[in-house]
């Protein structure tokens, strides 16, 4: 059987496209079906934990006015400070972990000068809520994390900003030194 070369090239330009279609729709559902059976054999995969975690009892701690030292108290240090942005510190958390779904938050924090002025982000989960999330046992069942009076007590009370250290006569406790870091010159 002859067949015209004008005749063959029209029939080829109109099965092609249909032909490259079926291909890539079947790369697309091989590939997830080849995802689906690689994620069921691989034996181990590393948890990837990045950032700083904050929580929403932290966020709700921060109060327009603080300190930069008091909101690292209450927040960590931040995981990104920059040189171009000195009033901003962000707080980025992610977790990846196998059989648990990708975890991302994000807090910026604002600063006018020392003190703490705004800070926006995601909606923090709770330290419960989020430790219910990345658990393979849905059942966990968080420890209190509040101190009682009598716990307290046990601890020096917290001086006003500008009152000075108690002396080490009036502690009674014996000061402590350090060597120096850098031989002396």
């Amino acid at each position: 059987m002859f067949v015209n070369f004008r005749t063959h090239a029209r029939m080829t330009a109109r099965v092609m496209p249909a032909v490259l279609a079926a291909a890539l729709a079947a790369c697309s559902s091989f590939e997830q079906g080849t995802r689906g059976i690689a994620d069921a054999i691989t034996l181990y995969k590393p948890e990837v934990v990045q950032g700083n975690f904050v929580s929403r009892e932290q966020v709700a701690a921060l109060q327009p006015g603080m300190s930069r030292l008091q909101v690292r108290d209450i927040l960590g240090t931040p995981l990104v400070t920059s040189l171009f942005h000195g009033d901003r510190w962000d707080y980025v958390f992610t977790m990846k972990r196998q059989r648990v779904e990708p975890q991302q938050f994000r807090l910026a924090v604002f600063f006018q000068g020392d003190s703490l002025e705004r800070f926006e982000g995601d909606d923090m989960p709770s330290e419960t809520e989020f430790v219910q999330r990345i658990s393979r046992d849905r059942k966990v069942k968080v420890p209190k994390l509040e101190a009682t009076e009598e716990e307290l007590a046990k601890f020096p009370a917290a001086r006003p900003e500008g009152e000075a250290a108690p002396s080490a006569s009036e502690t009674a406790q014996p000061a402590l030194s350090y060597p120096p870091l850098e031989p002396g010159r």
